[in-house]
């Protein structure tokens, strides 16, 4: 009996008689990353789905290595060589950043402490340090003492409970009976928003229609005249207003709604007003801070850390300008965070119970870089952006769609002769071709009708050089499509 209760560590969990294996662990994990890393060149080795798809199935997960440096020699072959490197500075595709090496310091103690930041038991100094990170970012925001907020896995997640709390809001006004307001409830938002303002939508059960669409000024930013006219309309038909949605860079043009002016739209007709800053956010510590003005007028604001504070994933924030509001969605359980705690316990106030201590991977770039730094970085691949716009314009083989804003420049290539229709033929292949060739990764979206490339710059590192080196692949790839189609057009004729 009395053998049954002496503890035999495994060697494979972290405590305080593995930690030999561990650091052992962690340096030939770092040292196999190193290796891959310098040697890279490009941003994807071009590896096919059918290619990846025949690795991964011949490994039998029923028949473990039993040894970690095989693991990761494994995991090496199969994963790091056909990663996508957001690191490279040819990879212009989507809003994935570099990142910081004081916030991957910090994942090495986040990983292994392993601390949940749920509760205070869990936590500890890890909720403080979370608690101050969104009191500085609402002083970055410009709210006052009252505000609050919490770390999430991203902006869907942030847009998510800031929805939820205007819902709870709106409900907990003069709406009437919660089963028939429901129904009627209704968010404002343009169709350059984010796809999870709609996805938010019916995750909080409200009607097919509930998302109300409002124009834009002819430049992809709403309209503030619209918006009261939308408003004006819903209650005229019975529905009842309950969100505003103002987008602060959106994600294909890189617009900032005119923010202060939905701000008194909304204050003068009592709606909640939230602003999803997810890829906007860098501006609060960037030169360029003016372009964010009125946002201190919201509700709620979402913010994304690992996209322009060059963070990791995962590291967002929602921030509501009144503390109380937050409390609107709290539930309370005797085990976890009892209505009596006098301590903080974060899962009051949030989504998720469970949650990893994001936050000190910010804390860790601010105290090692500082917000000036960051938000020098984020300028930079802004002033990148305005820089190969230029250069495009002046290129007769190619063209844009509109001036950036933000860091992300639409185009096609489309040299003299050839047809809009031919053109938005070409570029989605053409976008295919250049990703197998694994040198260079675009993005690609449709804006009115018509297909078009995008730079999606948020490495600082990218130079004026790289990018004109990826246009000449694009242009090179373009000629070379377009030789084979005139080919196979002579063929058929």
């Amino acid at each position: 009996m009395e053998a049954s209760l002496e503890r035999s560590d495994s060697p494979h969990l972290f405590s305080g008689s593995t930690l030999d294996g561990y650091t052992s662990g962690v340096w030939h994990a770092s040292a196999l990353l190193a290796d891959r890393v310098k040697a890279v060149r490009q941003p994807y080795s071009g590896a096919g789905v059918a290619e990846l798809q025949e690795q991964i199935d011949t490994v039998d997960l029923d028949r473990p290595l039993g040894d970690t440096g095989a693991a990761l020699h494994e995991v090496a072959r199969l994963y790091l060589d056909n990663a996508v490197w957001f690191h490279e500075p040819t990879y212009v595709a989507h809003l994935n950043c570099p990142v910081a090496i004081p916030a991957l310091s910090a994942e090495v103690l986040i990983s292994a402490v392993n601390s949940s930041v749920d509760t205070w038991d869990q936590s500890t100094a890890g909720t403080l340090i979370e608690r101050r990170l969104i009191d500085w970012t609402a002083g970055r925001i410009g709210f006052g003492p009252g505000a609050d907020g919490i770390f999430t896995s991203g902006g869907t997640q942030s847009n998510l409970q800031a929805l939820l709390l205007a819902r709870e809001e709106t409900l907990a006004g003069p709406a009437g009976d919660r089963a028939t307001a429901i129904p009627k409830l209704r968010i404002f938002a343009t169709t350059e928003s984010h796809f999870s303002v709609s996805k938010s939508a019916g995750i909080l059960g409200l009607a097919a229609d509930a998302v109300v669409g409002v124009a834009t000024d002819g430049t992809g930013r709403m309209d503030p005249e619209a918006l009261a006219a939308a408003i004006d309309d819903v209650r005229r038909d019975g529905g009842i207003p309950m969100a505003v949605v103002a987008t602060a860079g959106t994600t294909d043009l890189g617009r900032i709604d005119p923010v202060d002016a939905i701000a008194g739209i909304c204050e003068s007709r009592g709606i909640w007003f939230h602003v999803d800053a997810a890829y906007g956010c860098g501006l609060l510590v960037s030169r360029r801070r003016n372009l964010l003005d009125g946002i201190e007028r919201a509700d709620s604001v979402t913010v994304d850390f690992h996209k322009s504070y060059f963070q990791p994933v995962s590291s967002s924030a929602i921030v509501v300008r009144r503390g109380e509001t937050m409390r609107r969605i709290a539930v309370h359980a005797d085990y976890l965070n009892p209505r009596t705690a006098v301590v903080p316990n974060q899962v009051d106030k949030s989504l998720q119970t469970t949650r990893r201590f994001d936050a000190l991977k910010l804390w860790m770039t601010l105290r090692t870089m500082g917000a000036e730094q960051i938000g020098a970085m984020f300028d930079a691949v802004i002033d990148r952006a305005h820089e190969v716009y230029l250069e495009i314009c002046d290129d007769p083989d190619f063209e844009a769609v509109a001036a950036p804003t933000l860091s992300t420049v639409l185009f096609r290539y489309r040299p003299a002769g050839t047809t809009v229709a031919e053109c938005d033929d070409l570029m989605p292949r053409l976008r295919q071709r250049l990703f197998h060739g694994g040198r260079a990764i675009v993005a690609g979206t449709t804006i009115g009708g018509h297909y078009w490339l995008k730079f999606t710059l948020l490495n600082p590192n990218t130079t004026r050089d790289d990018l004109r080196g990826v246009l000449d692949l694009i242009r090179g790839i373009g000629a070379e499509m377009t030789g084979e189609r005139d080919e196979a057009a002579a063929v058929m004729a």
